[in-house]
């Protein structure tokens, strides 16, 4: 099946922000385009917002003014559905709310030729239910475009129950002709973006919540450890902390209330309280010319050991040894402890320097500080560091000391189970893996979608590989025994591929 020829005129109904966007794509890959919008006036407004975009565009460089001027010649306002015939597919952009988007579709379903191809820009319907109102729902399917659509890449091609396999097939090569980067999914709540990406708000919201550090060291610790682009508090700040909060819920009711997917009371408190972020000047941080910007708690400096003894295998923090022998610190290492569990870095005073292991750090076998995942040791900028009850101030003044040895700041962050950036990734992990197994969407469409939806550094599945599966859902199995809810059981789909991997 190829994608929509240039000739066949392309319908946006609902002239909003995504609506426009959605508009200035097709137009500039080629396609006539005609705008619906049921209040009067906004299609044409719509109309003048898209020229004047198109007209920046070509003030920078970025389109040749003949491309602008037979953009334009392309765009027409309609002023009711029954102008749409012609077209060849309809994307929908309007309220979230399923009777209006039902309702809108029949009357679509009416106006179009039998052979249009009907989408819905939906985040949090279902593109089955939604299609449930139709008497042809073979035709109808989710394109799911990330805001701003003429400039994030990523295009979710959502399949109801009822979509045939011509019309997603269709749809996917439309949006990849327009010079997006489609993925193919199920019709599941959130889809693969809004699915996955759960974890990256909620264990921040609960280490938050346990007091585990503020929000601006989270930030700083997933920012420049977990290497996030941003970090979740100023996220969701960007995203709109009422946004962010009903997508969140919006999956968790979706999935019988799932305690994986639980949403946050602080989040509540937030929005209940109208601070929303930056649209309102307020949210996790305050917003303003002169609004002061909170700092990152980070240690002050203290003097790195002269030696320390690494026993075992460090696995996932191996690189660390390196960058202690590349600071001028003697490693010592004892042959004598080995096996399949990973080792610790003994400091002067005794005290174990551990990578966090996702059980409680008081019960270690020894005093034991703890350190976060990162996303690469040598390139890390920050490490978030937790000590356990038994850890004096000396032994906990040396663990900062070496890291501050190897030019990292040094976040010490209250001892919880999983600590911040390793409890994140795995539930990622966990979430992607279950997905997969689950039939929402291929390994590879959801590591391009977290890439590219969200700008995570890794795809989660390739992220889990790097780290070694099994490592992943017994760490996971170890926090589910600090928080047996549910919350943090592995997935069956991760389970199963720890397995595979483990097997050879």
């Amino acid at each position: 099946m190829t994608a929509l020829d240039l000739s066949s005129p392309v319908a946006v109904v609902g002239t909003g922000t995504m609506g426009q966007g959605i508009a200035q794509v097709a137009l500039v890959a080629g396609h006539p385009v005609r705008l619906y919008d049921a209040a009067p006036g906004l299609a044409k407004k719509a109309a003048e917002a898209i020229t004047a975009r198109l007209d920046r565009l070509v003030a920078k460089g970025r389109l040749d003014a003949d491309a602008r001027a037979a953009a334009v010649g392309r765009l027409r306002t309609v002023d009711t559905t029954a102008d749409l015939d012609g077209c060849g597919l309809v994307v929908e952009a309007v309220l979230e709310r399923l009777d209006v988007k039902q309702r809108l579709f029949q009357e679509l379903e009416e106006a179009v030729s039998e052979d249009c191809l009907l989408a819905t820009n939906t985040s949090s319907l279902s593109v089955t239910a939604i299609a449930g109102a139709l008497s042809r729902p073979g035709r109808f399917v989710g394109l799911h475009f990330f805001n701003p659509a003429p400039l994030l890449p990523l295009v979710e091609v959502v399949s109801g129950a009822a979509t045939d396999e011509a019309a997603a097939t269709r749809a996917y090569a439309t949006a990849q002709a327009w010079g997006k980067t489609p993925v193919r999914c199920a019709d599941t709540p959130g889809f693969i973006v809004n699915r996955v990406a759960r974890p990256f708000y909620a264990e921040a919201l609960r280490a938050y919540e346990e007091q585990v550090a503020d929000p601006a060291t989270i930030d700083a610790v997933l920012r420049e450890c977990g290497g996030f682009a941003m970090g979740p508090f100023e996220l969701t700040d960007l995203i709109g902390q009422d946004v962010n909060e009903a997508v969140t819920r919006s999956v968790w009711e979706s999935f019988f209330q799932d305690p994986k997917f639980t949403p946050s009371l602080a989040q509540r408190r937030l929005v209940q309280a109208g601070r929303l972020g930056r649209k309102t000047g307020q949210g996790w941080y305050a917003y303003g010319d002169d609004a002061p910007r909170p700092a990152p708690h980070t240690a002050g400096p203290a003097d790195a050991p002269e030696a320390v003894t690494v026993h075992g295998e460090l696995f996932q923090a191996a690189a660390l040894v390196g960058l202690i022998e590349g600071a001028g610190i003697r490693v010592d290492r004892d042959a004598t402890q080995g096996g399949p569990y990973p080792g610790w870095i003994e400091l002067p005073s005794g005290t174990r320097l551990s990578l966090v292991c996702g059980g409680s750090p008081h019960t270690a076998a020894a005093p034991t500080v703890e350190f976060d995942l990162a996303l690469d040791y040598a390139s890390a900028t920050r490490i978030a560091l937790a000590r356990d009850v038994r850890v004096g101030d000396q032994g906990l003044s040396e663990a900062v000391g070496l890291f501050q040895a190897l030019g990292k700041e040094v976040s010490v962050v209250r001892a919880t189970p999983g600590l911040i950036v390793a409890r994140t990734v795995a539930m990622l992990v966990d979430f992607a893996h279950d997905a997969v197994a689950r039939g929402v969407a291929t390994a590879d469409d959801i590591d391009t979608a977290m890439r590219l939806g969200v700008n995570y550094p890794r795809g989660p599945l390739t992220w889990g590989t790097a780290v070694g599966l099994p490592w992943v859902a017994e760490f996971l199995d170890s926090v589910h025994g600090e928080y047996p809810t549910g919350r943090y059981a592995p997935s069956q789909g991760l389970r199963h591929a720890a397995a595979r991997e483990e097997n050879g």
